[in-house]
């Protein structure tokens, strides 16, 4: 193996600390850092599915048709905060831009690559750790009203067919959660299903500190930029230095890429979850409603309602209108549904403007990493997203192309940086 190096891992979601703990393995010295603990943002509030069949991004052909009818309806799964709009409106552009056919097609490409073996990835990371009792090899269903509804979706399950997702399209559904709720399910092979995410990452850091890693929870304040790398973050216990560090901040990673010189078109997308407790109704699988746009997950005790876009970056709080939406869709899809209590939550996902992971150096000395951006597949590609970092860092050549996730491609012109050059 290549010589153990001090490693700081920056974010302690999924990504950080799969990336932590592959690098752990390799035996390197690592410190994973998080300013709030491991799992307790996106990571705790996703859907709990392992999308291995994530192939398709949310800029599909016809999107800038559909979205302001989508905008102004209140029984559509995508919302704005209209007083964020000016400050949206670059990154908006950009986003739409990548509604095409050309782009689907590459972004199906790039991340079949890096997602359809989610299941065999997480079951390598969580072997042997608490972890491994969250997880569970489960189908994906996806639930539509009728056949003409599933027809009408024809092109995403033809790109998904494309890139290698095994599925099977079923008339009705044998699960007695959802009777007579769909004409028609398809059923997704191959993927996965966590039964508390955020218990799973935070049991899956407690191997990580059991095994010899250091947690330190600790906020970065700002960084120190030399040659196009980062050499020290700042924190209010003082600067930290590393042979390396790795930079797993989801949405909050923006400001570190740009005081690299990297002008990524970067947003939170918001998203929102309700579980309800006790219910009287618990499915079998994760079910997509393909109607709503939302996935109604089983929990331990709790049954989840996750999905919805929202854009209104990162400081506003939540608002009731997503999840009203979401109340209305499970009222109508499991009208006798009862319950001992709900939570709700409300978080953030990390998306480009092409919607890709950045995953690779951050500079051209390979001193400091990415691995954010994931959108809708965090979970999923976390493990693997990690192990590649991993790699890269004690040498190894990856095993899928990683330009489609190079960051570097957004680097200014004039190579310049707008950190703090020591």
């Amino acid at each position: 193996m290549a010589e153990p190096l001090d490693v700081i891992v920056a974010g302690a979601g999924i990504v950080g600390v799969s990336t932590a703990i592959w690098l752990q393995r390799a035996g390197h010295r690592v410190t994973l850092l998080d300013r709030a603990g491991p799992g307790r943002g996106t990571s705790h509030g996703n859907g709990g599915v392992l999308a291995a069949g994530g192939v398709v991004p949310v800029t599909t052909p016809g999107l800038m048709r559909r979205a302001p009818g989508m905008l102004l309806s209140p029984d559509q799964p995508l919302f704005l905060r209209w007083t964020y709009l000016p400050r949206l409106v670059p990154f908006l552009a950009r986003y739409l831009s990548h509604a095409t056919d050309a782009h689907v097609r590459r972004y199906a490409a790039a991340m079949g690559a890096l997602l359809l073996d989610s299941a065999d990835q997480h079951a390598a990371l969580a072997n042997g750790t608490p972890a491994e009792r969250y997880l569970s090899r489960d189908d994906y269903c996806f639930g539509y009203a009728d056949c003409a509804a599933f027809e009408a979706d024809g092109y995403a399950w033809s790109v998904r067919r494309a890139a290698g997702v095994r599925f099977e399209v079923e008339e009705g559904t044998a699960d007695p959660a959802f009777a007579g709720a769909f004409g028609t399910v398809v059923r997704c092979r191959d993927h996965g299903r966590i039964s508390d995410p955020g218990a799973y990452v935070a049991a899956l850091a407690d191997h990580f500190v059991a095994e010899g890693g250091h947690l330190a929870l600790t906020e970065i304040t700002d960084i120190d930029v030399a040659g196009g790398e980062v050499t020290a973050l700042h924190t209010p216990e003082g600067p930290l230095r590393a042979d390396r560090i790795v930079f797993a901040l989801g949405p909050w990673s923006k400001p570190i890429a740009q005081k690299l010189g990297l002008r990524l078109p970067f947003e939170s997308e918001r998203g929102y979850h309700i579980e309800f407790h006790d219910p009287s109704v618990m499915p079998r699988d994760p079910m997509m409603v393909a109607a709503g746009k939302f996935v109604l997950t089983p929990m331990e005790g709790r049954l989840r309602a996750a999905g919805v876009i929202e854009f209104g970056g990162l400081d506003a709080g939540p608002r009731h209108a997503p999840l009203d939406f979401l109340r209305r869709q499970v009222a109508a899809l499991l009208p006798g549904l009862t319950w001992s209590d709900t939570t709700e939550w409300m978080g953030h996902r990390p998306a480009t403007a092409d919607s890709l992971p950045l995953i690779g150096p951050m500079g051209g000395k390979g001193r400091s990493f990415a691995a954010f951006g994931h959108q809708h597949v965090g979970l999923t590609g976390g493990p693997k997203t990690g192990r590649i970092i991993a790699g890269l860092i004690g040498g190894e050549a990856p095993n899928i192309d990683l330009g489609p996730f190079d960051l570097r491609k957004y680097a200014a012109r004039d190579g310049t940086t707008t950190g703090r050059d020591r």
